[in-house]
């Protein structure tokens, strides 16, 4: 498992940012949908830090509290010293990250936050249960919703 920051900045690495800045509010759901993805394919977490059912829809709170100050700008430093981060992830990890941020990186932060928490999301079963905020969705959640997923046509 990676920090959610790790995960952030091989997204950001593959975005160009001239032509394809990423936000905070895209790049804390694309973290969430390569966590999710990698739980519904290979059955293991891809990050260590816990998703938590905000208002606007998922939220890795140590992700969120690294590039909050952008706001709705793009994110246009490095979020770590070493941010060469492309070896510490093995073939599957960076396959799933790859063809998330492939399918769903043109979306905006709108899009993003959406599509994560539509209803019959891991989110919609949290924060329908208790809308208190900043419940921790369960990896097994994720999982099955993901799976479930994959195994559409």
């Amino acid at each position: 498992m990676h920090s959610s920051l790790t995960v952030a900045q091989y997204l950001l690495n593959k975005a160009d940012p001239a032509e394809h800045p990423l936000t905070p509010m895209q790049i804390i759901k694309l973290v969430y949908l390569c966590h999710g993805w990698m739980l519904g394919l290979y059955r293991r977490p891809l990050i260590e830090d816990d998703v938590e059912a905000w208002r606007y829809g998922p939220v890795i709170r140590r992700l969120y509290s690294a590039v909050k100050h952008y706001r709705s700008q793009p994110i246009v430093k490095p979020l770590m010293h070493d941010s060469d981060v492309a070896d510490k992830f093995d073939e599957d990890e960076k396959s799933v990250m790859d063809q998330v941020f492939e399918i769903y990186g043109e979306y905006t932060g709108i899009q993003l936050s959406k599509l994560t928490h539509a209803q019959g999301t891991p989110w919609s079963e949290i924060r329908s249960a208790d809308d208190t905020g900043w419940e921790v969705i369960p990896n097994h959640l994720i999982e099955k919703h993901f799976r479930e997923l994959a195994q559409r046509p």
